[in-house]
This record gives C-alpha cells, structure tokens and sequence, in this order.
C-alpha cells in the first residue's frame, strides 16, 4: 500500500526515524522504552510499548536496512507475531510531494495458546496496520493531527 503525502522526502524520513515525533503521530506506539543512539541503524535492537488491538505489547524492532530518505527495512516481533516491514520514500517529479510505500511480510499463521491464528486473520491484522500507519503519518505531516487521524 502506498500514499502520496504533501511532504518533501526529508519530513516524511524524519517523521518515521525520529522517535519523539513516531510517538505523537502512531495510535500503535505508546512509548520508547529506552533511549536509543541513532535510530535507526541496522543490528540496533529497539523496544517499544506497543498497542496491537486493544492489547498493550512490547514490540521490538530490528533495523535491516537504512537508506536515508529513501528506505527503513526493519524486522518487528509482537509478542508472537513476526513481521518484516519496509517504508520506501520516492519522489516522482514533485519534490513537494512524497509516495511513501509500506509493505509487510508475515507468515502464513502464528501459534497461540490453544490455537493458531490463521493467513486471513495475520492478512487483516497487517493491512490494518499499514492503512493506519499510512493514514496517521499523512495527516500528521499534512495537518498536524496527532494519533490515529
């Protein structure tokens, strides 16, 4: 999924790499745990506390790879859950503009407690995620609107 924001490159890179700002503008994110020196970078382990649903979680994430203003690859692990998210940046003519694309990779089924939670449910779980996350850090940058606009 993907959206055009009415940003340049360098605001949208800083509103998902800074931490104080993806703590104001993500419903998910609650708080950083602890501080952290340069996110992101790759091998960096960063834990946040973390909304899925109604629960609250402590997510890690791991940084894969880090392409400045151009592309955030990270491994993220919630409670049982195991993703792989990546946020390109690209520029299509419009330096005003930014697409801002985000895809995440999940398996097909996660075990729990009694059960599993199947392809359909980690499918719907993941698209919430990316459509919220895009929508929230589009109307922060473009209006201002904190959490979840």
């Amino acid at each position: 999924m993907s959206a055009v924001i009415e940003a340049d490159r360098q605001s949208v890179w800083r509103a998902l790499t800074t931490p104080s700002e993806l703590i104001r503008w993500d419903a998910h994110i609650l708080a950083l745990l602890e501080p952290v020196d340069g996110y992101p970078h790759p091998g960096q382990h960063v834990r946040w506390r973390f909304r899925l649903g109604n629960v609250p979680v402590v997510m890690h994430e791991r940084p894969l790879e880090v392409s400045c203003q151009e592309k955030l690859r990270s491994s993220l692990s919630l409670g049982l859950l195991r993703l792989e998210s990546t946020h390109t940046l690209a520029t299509n003519g419009d330096a005003s503009k930014t697409r801002l694309s985000l895809r995440v990779l999940a398996s097909n089924s996660t075990p729990v407690v009694g059960g599993l939670i199947d392809r359909f449910d980690i499918r719907r779980i993941a698209t919430e995620f990316v459509d919220t996350r895009l929508r929230s850090l589009k109307a922060w940058i473009e209006t201002g609107e904190d959490r979840g606009a």
